[in-house]
């Protein structure tokens, strides 16, 4: 656990969060639910949040 509290799991999803966001547009809610269903495989994740982002 680190100096704030956070374990490593956490802060490594909040990473892949923010670069989530960043490449695809999606807001940080839908990608925090997309890695909770999907788990943390990038290309899933890139794919699923273009599917997504596109549907809005």
């Amino acid at each position: 656990m680190g100096r704030d509290g956070r374990d490593d799991k956490e802060k490594a999803a909040d990473l892949l969060v923010r670069r989530l966001v960043k490449e695809t547009g999606i807001t940080q809610k839908q990608a925090r639910d997309l890695i909770e269903m999907i788990g943390t495989d990038w290309a899933s994740l890139v794919r699923e949040a273009r599917f997504l982002k596109g549907r809005h």
